[in-house]
């Protein structure tokens, strides 16, 4: 800094002050930095995180295992390598939902019931490697349902192919169990048609449909299906009114379906299709055309991709619901 005679005398002062200042910064730098690494260091030592394996929570849950996960490991975690989360993790499921956990008894009857559904009649008309590799790897479980602000509920989900959340599982009652009547046998239906749906996303989105599908109904699809009944839904030609949303769902929601109801329930929901047109022009014969293209697009489908006789597999599907329901 230099002071030269255009500065006001008044300043001058003040610049000599400053230049001290810098002096004594530039000469005890070192000085400076060592003192406030030694504060660093007492101030970390003051907050040290002593016998951090004290420290509740960050070690994960851990819980003495029960018959429950014993079941699940012997049953699907060894021969599937599946997952399941029973225990309450509200991070597995929708933060903005009120949901209840289900209950543990409530655990094995459900999964015991899905993999003799599912998973081995798939099997049986295939192999353990086409389940072992298709199959999602987790699975949450909730005890309500998911309510939306449509006023719909989501009874399941399946996440890039990984991972199946499951709910209602509360109200999962059998033949044979306490308490349950006929009118259940719809609750353990629509699991099951949930599972089978989303299982056909998986499968579609790993090896797309034929594209002739999207045309069988084309013009018909809109985003106000939770408004459609599903007998109005079939007077146009869909098997189920959430089938009217997109081809996508459409086309698995005739997996699920068929595969639930079977061959002779799927022919009871076209048969019913009253004579005369819907409230948009279709015709009862255009109507019944239209679900069995879909149907035999369907049935072609799991042949020409995947190998299977999709009626055989039906047959085996609806044999072992209604070992659940009669």
């Amino acid at each position: 800094m230099i002071i030269d005679k255009r500065v006001p005398g008044w300043l001058v002062p003040l610049l000599e002050r400053l230049k001290q200042l810098k002096n004594i910064l530039v000469n005890n730098t070192q000085k400076i930095v060592f003192f406030f690494c030694l504060l660093s260091l007492v101030s970390c030592k003051k907050e040290s995180l002593d016998n951090v394996e004290d420290i509740p929570g960050l070690g994960g849950d851990t819980w003495a295992s029960t018959p429950i996960d014993k079941w699940v490991f012997d049953s699907l975690t060894v021969p599937f390598n599946i997952a399941v989360k029973y225990k309450w993790d509200q991070f597995e499921l929708s933060v903005n939902k009120t949901l209840v956990p289900p209950k543990e008894e409530k655990i094995i009857p459900v999964l015991s019931a899905v993999k003799k559904v599912w998973i081995d009649t798939y099997i049986a008309e295939t192999d353990s490697l086409f389940m072992k590799k298709y199959v999602p790897k987790f699975f949450a479980l909730a005890g309500s349902a998911s309510w939306n602000t449509d006023g719909t509920i989501t009874l399941g989900t399946a996440e890039g192919g990984r991972k199946v959340v499951l709910y209602v599982l509360n109200d999962f009652r059998t033949k044979g169990m306490t308490g349950y009547v006929p009118s259940d046998s719809f609750g353990i239906k629509r699991m099951f048609h949930t599972i089978e749906h989303e299982f056909g996303h998986i499968l579609h989105q790993t090896i797309m449909y034929p594209l002739d599908y999207k045309s069988i109904s084309v013009g018909f699809y809109t985003s106000n299906w939770n408004n459609v009944s599903d007998a109005q839904a079939n007077r146009d030609g869909f098997v189920s009114a959430y089938a009217e949303s997109s081809p996508d769902e459409d086309f698995v929601e005739m997996i699920s379906m068929m595969l639930v109801e079977g061959k002779a329930g799927f022919n009871a929901i076209v048969n019913s299709i009253p004579a005369g047109t819907s409230d948009n022009n279709v015709t009862q014969a255009q109507a019944i055309s239209r679900l069995r293209q879909k149907e035999a697009i369907v049935v072609s489908y799991f042949k020409d991709t995947w190998g299977i006789d999709f009626y055989s597999l039906q047959t085996r599907v609806r044999a072992q619901v209604e070992k659940l329901i009669k």
